[in-house]
């Protein structure tokens, strides 16, 4: 387990989420689409949505916009209890998984969503157009990437010597993600030392 309470905290809930999932194994590859089913929400190409949108909001969005979000749920549920989510069709796969996960998270953690309503502006003086709850937000970011890239597991490569990529091409996650995990569960001196500099 990591070595802060939070972190552990963490881990726990990514554990579970990966029983849930049938995972046996810790250094198995967790599937978020498959697991987004089971959190009852519906993964819609952008290719879906876009015949509701707006030239200049599909400009925007795949355009200047492009690097400012990397996926949404609506709030509202369909018909049948489904969320709808949609994905940042210029992001990779290694980036869809992990905002999926972050969004699975959401749902399994019982967050309430954000609205899209602008109510507040920032130290800039910029509208915020969204409610924004960090604690909520880093909750389900980092069970996320727990649940991608367990403790135990990553611990155990880096005892081994592979490298960030390796351990990223691994679990299908980014390279920022597997050393974002290093950093928070305080493997990263280590991994300088076994990896960096040997």
């Amino acid at each position: 387990m990591p070595p802060s309470q939070k972190g552990r905290q963490y881990e726990i809930r990514a554990i579970g989420l990966r029983e849930f999932a049938g995972l046996r194994r810790d250094d198995e590859r967790l599937d978020p689409f498959e697991l987004a089913r089971y959190a009852k929400l519906l993964v819609a190409h952008f290719s879906q949505v876009e015949p509701f949108l707006s030239e200049e909001t599909k400009a925007h969005l795949l355009g200047e916009g492009k690097d400012k979000w990397s996926g949404g749920a609506c709030s509202q549920a369909l018909y049948d209890g489904r969320k709808l989510i949609v994905l940042n069709p210029t992001h990779g796969e290694n980036r869809h998984n992990a905002t999926l996960m972050e969004e699975i998270c959401h749902v399994f953690l019982g967050h309430q969503p954000s609205r899209l309503a602008i109510e507040n502006v920032n130290k800039q003086g910029k509208p915020i157009a969204r409610d924004y709850r960090e604690a909520d937000e880093e909750a389900a970011y980092s069970v996320g990437a727990a649940a991608l890239v367990p403790y135990s597991a990553l611990y155990r490569y880096v005892e081994q010597g592979k490298t960030s990529r390796e351990i990223a091409r691994h679990f299908n996650v980014s390279r920022d993600l597997v050393e974002y995990r290093m950093k928070v569960s305080r493997l990263w001196d280590n991994y300088k030392v076994k990896v960096v500099s040997g």
